[in-house]
């Protein structure tokens, strides 16, 4: 499922999600139906790893500094 992909209806029964619903939904990932209890649970959105080839930030201050040595 695309992240700009909401549901529109319940998976299990069919019934139409509210606009409320729908808000629930992409805030908590997971709603009941209403109509047959059906629990609809979506997956969690995977954040991407920081790029490793950033230094950290201790390196960017040594770097500022110079090399750290007096």
């Amino acid at each position: 499922m695309d992240k700009e992909e909401i549901l529109d209806h319940c998976p299990h029964c069919g019934t139409k999600l509210s606009p409320w619903q729908k808000v629930l939904l992409n805030v908590d990932r997971a709603i009941m139906c209403k109509k047959c209890w059906y629990r609809i649970i979506l997956d969690p959105v995977v954040k991407e790893p920081a790029k490793p080839n950033q230094p950290d930030s201790k390196e960017k201050n040594e770097k500022r500094r110079g090399n750290g040595n007096v």
